[in-house]
């Protein structure tokens, strides 16, 4: 059954206004600069400077959560996150922020002072709490069972895969200014952006699968063609012109590199935002009086089930 845009009240899935657009930049926030994090640590494997990529992912993961202290609107309620680390991936996601600040700060400090022995030890930890922290954040969404597309089972491991996609392109583009290109970058970013893609095709038949409500649907379908050719198919073919050796290779890694994160991005937003409608309501089975055989019930808004 397909209802009326207009309707303001009724049974029909509603567009959630908890979070906004500052939820999404957390999301944005900890899944690139978990990636930068964990390129800053093979790069650094590599024989690489890496305080660069390392300081900007954890830039991006401190700016995602300054978003949700915003979003809060007073910062000693953002305490209250700590209260429930047996049942909150939020209270979990908050309290892996912590050993991550305090030895990415380490890293940096010492880097700085030239122990690097030492700050190495302190990056490799940054880069396990950071790969921690998005998952934290990949079961966040999932755990909100009133949102049929967040709770989709699917969603874990696009959430997953976007964010090191995300940091994998920027450090692409940062490492063919910095380091003249590695080798070993560009065939990974493809790789895990082909993943990505794949990912959210998963992510998209699931929901289809299980059901969710259509509006939503709508929403991710209007946004796929641009998602799969301009944040996929594109920057793919930019990397494969550069590891080709094309004119202007600099430049086509860096475009590339900002179109592929900037898909991932757009992705959070539409899913934080313009896709999530909740459960609404639904009678399993219609109500019969006397002795009529009952029928199936109906679900206003979804597709299916």
């Amino acid at each position: 059954m397909k209802h009326s845009r207009k309707v303001a009240s009724g049974p029909w899935p509603r567009l959630q206004r908890a979070w906004d657009i500052r939820a999404a930049f957390n999301f944005i926030g900890g899944g690139t600069g978990t990636g930068l994090l964990v390129m800053a640590f093979l790069g650094a494997l590599d024989g690489r400077a890496w305080f660069i990529p390392a300081f900007a992912g954890m830039a991006f993961i401190s700016f995602g959560l300054l978003m949700v202290l915003l979003e809060i609107g007073k910062p000693w309620r953002a305490l209250n996150v700590f209260h429930h680390p047996q049942t909150s991936w939020m209270t979990r996601e908050g309290v892996v922020a912590l050993p991550l600040f305090a030895c990415g700060g380490a890293a940096l400090g010492l880097n700085l002072l030239g122990m690097s022995g030492i700050a190495m030890f302190f990056l490799a930890v940054t880069t396990l709490c950071a790969l921690g922290f998005l998952y934290c954040q990949a079961r966040i969404l999932r755990a909100a069972r009133g949102i049929p597309t967040w709770r989709e089972i699917t969603l874990t491991p696009y959430i997953l895969l976007s964010g090191p996609t995300e940091g994998t392109s920027l450090f692409a583009a940062f490492a063919v200014w910095a380091y003249g290109g590695l080798v070993w970058v560009l065939p990974l970013a493809i790789v895990l952006i082909a993943a990505r893609a794949a990912a959210w095709a998963y992510y998209r038949n699931g929901l289809e699968k299980r059901g969710a409500p259509e509006e939503s649907l709508e929403v991710l379908d209007q946004m796929a063609p641009g998602f799969y050719l301009v944040g996929h198919a594109l920057p793919v073919l930019l990397f494969i012109a550069a590891l080709a050796d094309a004119p202007g290779v600099p430049w086509l890694v860096s475009l590339g590199g900002l179109i592929a994160a900037l898909a991932g991005w757009q992705a959070k937003r539409v899913l934080i935002t313009r896709a999530a409608r909740t459960q609404g309501i639904a009678i399993p089975r219609t109500p019969v009086r006397g002795r009529g055989q009952s029928h199936p019930g109906a679900r206003p808004g979804w597709i299916n089930r």
